[in-house]
């Protein structure tokens, strides 16, 4: 694996959930990086899916469709994140984007509310910050406290403070279905289901659980979240059991607590080239 050459980013969010850039921004920011390859996985949504792809092959940039699903580890009472990949019916999962999407926006609409008695803000100056996405995220909120001057960054105290699971002045839970349940409909959907970053929700017990029973297509290797043996833990479990192994980012541009710019984590050729026998295969 040393010998390996690694062109790929497949965990990228953009304007349409999380992330601060624009489809077009990535492209060009993954050319600018030299990647061949790029995989689009904002949050529940395949909305950019079509464009991300046109505008790649006009940059020279491959993009993969994809989607990163949130979803609940009910037994360990933790979140957990699915990645999708080379989904053949994307319509399928359409009711899972909705059912998540109306679930997100229910939350952020109480936290708004919640927000406004503590800060004297115009909801204009969040929703200008949420333009183009499928809902309004607490980074879209925190940076229209910024453009009015309450706090000096996205995940900073003013954050802690407002969004803190446990003691969160303005945080509002949001109700996610459970992790067999995604993991089910990406397989009837034709998808790839692949756990994302385990290390980052402590999804140890879970990956073990899920291999086990042969419901996981790969693992999301390299990933910040993950320090040097939880890669090589990762790799072993995904080799041994002949998972896809992936890397990503997880780029959200300026929406991340610290910088990771894009290709900072990274997918080996030979798992693209996998995925690409994949997609040849759906065809």
């Amino acid at each position: 694996m040393e010998q390996e050459q690694w062109h790929a980013d497949l965990h990228c969010h953009t304007k349409l959930s999380d992330g601060s850039v624009s489809i077009e921004d990535l492209i060009l920011l993954a050319k600018q990086q030299k990647l061949s390859a790029i995989a689009v996985t904002d949050h529940d949504t395949f909305a950019g899916a079509t464009r991300a792809k046109i505008l790649g092959e006009r940059q020279g940039v491959e993009v993969f469709p994809g989607a990163e699903f949130s979803a609940y580890d009910r037994t360990r009472n933790r979140k957990v994140h699915i990645l999708c990949y080379c989904c053949t019916f994307p319509d399928r999962l359409e009711g899972l984007c909705k059912q998540i999407g109306d679930s997100r926006r229910k939350a952020a609409n109480i936290m708004l509310q919640k927000l406004q008695r503590i800060y004297p803000i115009p909801i204009e100056m969040v929703l200008r910050r949420a333009q183009g996405s499928t809902t309004i995220y607490k980074q879209h909120m925190m940076h229209a406290l910024m453009d009015a001057g309450y706090a000096d960054s996205i995940f900073g105290p003013v954050f802690q403070k407002l969004f803190h699971p446990r003691c969160g002045l303005a945080y509002s839970p949001i109700s996610y279905p459970d992790v067999y349940e995604v993991i089910t409909q990406i397989h009837n959907a034709g998808g790839l289901a692949v756990l994302a970053h385990p290390a980052h929700y402590n999804s140890y017990d879970l990956l073990l659980e899920l291999t086990e029973q042969k419901l996981l297509d790969g693992i999301e290797v390299w990933h910040a979240s993950a320090n040097e043996q939880d890669t090589a833990d990762f790799l072993e479990l995904a080799q041994k059991k002949h998972l896809l192994a992936t890397g990503g980012t997880d780029f959200h541009g300026m929406y991340r607590g610290k910088p990771m710019p894009l290709g900072s984590y990274r997918t080996p050729d030979f798992t693209l080239e996998q995925l690409r026998k994949i997609q040849r295969k759906q065809k």
